[in-house]
């Protein structure tokens, strides 16, 4: 595991949400699983996910094939894409976010999706062409963040914790380019769309690059010069999960899925090679995963106004 950074979790401790860190499936899979039926049958489920080949899909759909579950994978050019398409029916789960992001679409879109099992968290870096270390970055540099709010904010917090800026409110979930103190700040940021950050990494003299396109930019995981904290427990609203409509948070279909995923030694294999071995695979209780949706839903709209 590359190296950690501490003051990150220090501003996120003060934050009081806090509170821990496609067609639709054939009828066989059920709408809402309210037939409390097993996991048995000829079904077909459709998951969307960013980065259809990571190294965890593969032995997944195999896993599940072998449970008598035909899994289909939708794989998304970005990440404004799978939940949308998750709430209209397209696909009937998704697998590439964290809480807070889905907490920040739920209250932006009105949709109630909810979480149905976690898979791992990841730490978020800041990767570099041009330079080894973040003290080699000069003053007056850009560097480049993810521009949809929620992993904006957890960049944000990585260049404070690194020395690259300072935020006026100390650093929030809900922190964004405003929040910057230039004249405190040694380097300038600019948002661009997750998905483009690794293509306009030599444009710049660093980048926050989400982990489903590090391999894109010609990195390793452990080149990152900086780094967050996802071990600690204030990290709860970051941990990736698997997403459903609300009608069907109790399918058990989709329960034996994340069972699966959780469990099955070839998949979490997969997950590790996927991620560098940065991942850090979880099996949240539910329940603490909805307590914290919920909590940082409620945080997020009165933040919103």
């Amino acid at each position: 595991m590359s190296r950690r950074t501490t003051s990150v979790i220090a501003a996120l401790a003060a934050v009081p949400l806090f509170i821990a860190l496609s067609g639709c499936a054939t009828a066989s899979a059920g709408s809402n699983g309210s037939d409390g039926g097993d996991a048995q049958g000829d079904e077909t489920v459709k998951i969307g996910v960013v980065g259809k080949g990571d190294a965890q899909w593969e032995p997944f759909v195999e896993a599940a094939a072998d449970e008598g579950i035909s899994v289909e994978l939708v794989d998304f050019g970005s990440y404004e894409q799978p939940n949308p398409a998750l709430a209209e029916g397209e696909i009937d789960l998704n697998q590439f976010q964290h809480i807070v992001y889905l907490a920040d679409y739920n209250v932006s879109s009105g949709k109630d999706l909810v979480p149905i099992g976690s898979t791992a968290i990841y730490p978020l870096g800041l990767y570099s062409k041009k330079y080894d270390d973040v003290k080699s970055i000069p003053e007056g540099e850009t560097v480049a963040v993810p521009d949809d709010a929620s992993n904006q904010a957890r960049a944000l917090l990585v260049l404070q914790s690194a020395g690259l800026i300072e935020l006026k409110s100390g650093g929030t979930i809900f922190s964004d380019l405003a929040d910057i103190d230039t004249e405190k700040s040694k380097v300038k940021v600019t948002a661009l769309e997750a998905a483009l950050i690794p293509t306009s990494l030599p444009d710049v003299a660093a980048a926050i690059i989400n982990n489903d396109f590090v391999e894109d930019a010609g990195l390793k995981f452990s080149d990152a010069i900086a780094q967050d904290d996802p071990e600690d427990p204030n990290a709860l609203p970051y941990v990736n999960i698997f997403a459903a409509r609300a009608e069907d948070a109790d399918n058990p279909t989709y329960q034996k899925l994340v069972e699966i995923f959780q469990t099955n030694e070839a998949v979490q294999k997969g997950l590790q090679e996927s991620s560098g071995d940065t991942a850090v695979a979880l099996q949240t209780p539910v329940d603490d995963l909805v307590a914290s949706l919920k909590k940082v839903e409620k945080d997020t709209e009165a933040h919103k106004g």
